[in-house]
Parts: C-alpha cells; structure tokens; sequence
C-alpha cells in the first residue's frame, strides 16, 4: 500500500472550511489528520497568517503522481490562483506532498521538477515538520532525519516557536 505525507495549509477566505475540503476530497485514502496550527507566512511576510496540517493517506496501487492529481484538484476546487509574481503569495488551499513510501514501505525519491520527492523545503518549514509529528511522533523526513532533530535544530527551532497550536479547530476525517 502507497502511502504519503500531504501538508496542507490556507490564509485566504474560510482557512478551515478550505482545509476540511481537502480532507474530504482525499476520501477514504485518508488514515489520519493531525491537529491545526496558526502561523505566519513564510517567504512572503505581506499577507495574513495561515492555517495548517498535515495528513497521512493511504492507498493500495496509488503512486507520487496519484498524490500529485489529488492535491492540484483539491487546490483548483478550493478556486487557488497561482501568481508568478508571488510564488510564496496567499492562497485559498495549498497541498504539497512532502513525502511518499510506495507498497514495500521504502520511501520514493525523485528529482522531477513538478514532483520533486521528497518536497525540496520540507526540512526547511517547521509548518510542514511540527504538524506531521502529531499523527507521525517517529517519523522520519527521507534523506533528511528524525522529524523531531530537525525542528529542534536552528533555524527552525525558532521558527516553531512562532506555530500556535489550535486546539478550537478541529479537521475531522471518517477514516
């Protein structure tokens, strides 16, 4: 069975109902949905904050370019606008995925520059790495390490100070 690491995130219109719509687009793939966190934008400081989480999905014969389809179409339903001019600009619903693990549970690596795996800044975002310890506390980030040693290592250390936990919110999955 795939399985995969999606980060998802919004600071434009309803940022919760655009997270929960992407966790319902992903259907039964969806195994578990870790809780939400405010934080500032990264990149890009002129815009409002964000909502974001992580979700582990799951699915037998589904590979990097399935997760790939299902995140771009859960984007386009949430009316997300790309702008070259602000590739770090707000967004109704951003879905990255962060990392896949194919059938034999041995991670996907690839260098291709629309699926580039595991995503090229992950290690670098304590947005992705802090949510994907609450449903992965021994996970791993291939080709990078423990997901706890990198967010507790400057500079994003610091940066997961910034995250607010938001207990309030709460993106429930029927998985």
């Amino acid at each position: 069975m795939s399985r995969a690491v999606l980060s998802i995130g919004s600071n434009l219109g309803d940022r919760l109902a655009h997270l929960r719509a992407a966790v319902a687009a992903l259907g039964d793939a969806v195994r578990v949905v870790s809780g939400v966190y405010e934080t500032p934008p990264w990149g890009d400081a002129d815009q409002p904050a964000y909502l974001n989480a992580a979700v582990l999905v799951a699915e037998p014969a589904a590979g990097p370019r399935d997760w790939l389809d299902r995140a771009r179409a859960a984007e386009t339903a949430a009316g997300r606008t790309r702008d070259p001019e602000r590739r770090y600009g707000p967004r109704t619903l951003d879905v990255d995925v962060v990392a896949v693990w194919d059938d034999a549970g041995e991670p996907v690596f690839s260098d291709d520059p629309e699926l580039t795996l595991p995503h090229p800044r992950a290690h670098l975002r304590a947005f992705v790495l802090r949510p994907w310890i609450d449903i992965e506390p021994h996970g791993r980030l291939p080709g990078h390490g423990w997901l706890t040693d990198l967010l507790n290592a400057e500079p994003l250390a610091s940066d997961a100070l910034e995250l607010g936990p938001r207990p309030d919110l709460a993106i429930e999955s029927d998985a």
